[in-house]
């Protein structure tokens, strides 16, 4: 269930539909650029709070409201889950949500709602950003990791290697063999 919030008028997140949005049909062209709201993604990857996000989108008019197609160009930084070195990357998320008029099936309350002949992105956005990061974020696609004995990045080391580790039961005999044949 979608948690309801007011509509900040300020945010440049928030579009006026007040020019097409009761006339099917009608439509509007939106080409900007906003600061990222705080919160967009998980602890392991996300787009960093005030980034810039590239919307582009169409916004039109159906009969029971507003559908919002596009696409946000994000920027990502989060971390390899594997080697845990820092990633920075591109993303685009495809955006496409209804957004219904107050008078259009009140008691659904899952649905994006025309508030005051605006439409609100903010949840939408955070909704499919953090449905399109990767889940098991990684630095590049073969990435081997850390040394699961002393923490060595293995990527920037492959020919890292440890002695055969010693059953400590047998530690203590080590060097026995040697010392019987002096």
């Amino acid at each position: 269930m979608r948690a309801t919030r007011l509509v900040d008028p300020r945010s440049e997140l928030v579009f006026d539909i007040r020019e097409f949005g009761h006339q099917p049909g009608g439509s509007k062209e939106v080409v900007c650029d906003a600061p990222a709201p705080e919160g967009l993604g998980n602890d392991v990857i996300g787009v960093p709070t005030g980034s810039p996000i590239h919307l582009d989108l169409r916004l039109e008019g159906v009969g029971d409201g507003v559908l919002a197609t596009g696409v946000a160009e994000v920027q990502l930084r989060g971390e390899c889950a594997r080697c845990l070195t820092e990633i920075e990357a591109s993303a685009e998320i495809d955006l496409q949500e209804l957004f219904l008029f107050p008078s259009v099936d009140p008691d659904d309350a899952e649905a994006s709602r025309v508030e005051g002949e605006m439409i609100d992105l903010e949840p939408v956005l955070r909704d499919t950003a953090v449905l399109d990061l990767p889940f098991i974020p990684l630095c590049r696609e073969d990435c081997a990791g850390l040394c699961p004995v002393c923490g060595v990045n293995l990527n920037d080391d492959p020919e890292h290697r440890h002695d055969d580790a010693i059953d400590p039961r047998w530690a203590s005999l080590v060097g026995w063999a040697d010392e019987t044949l002096d």
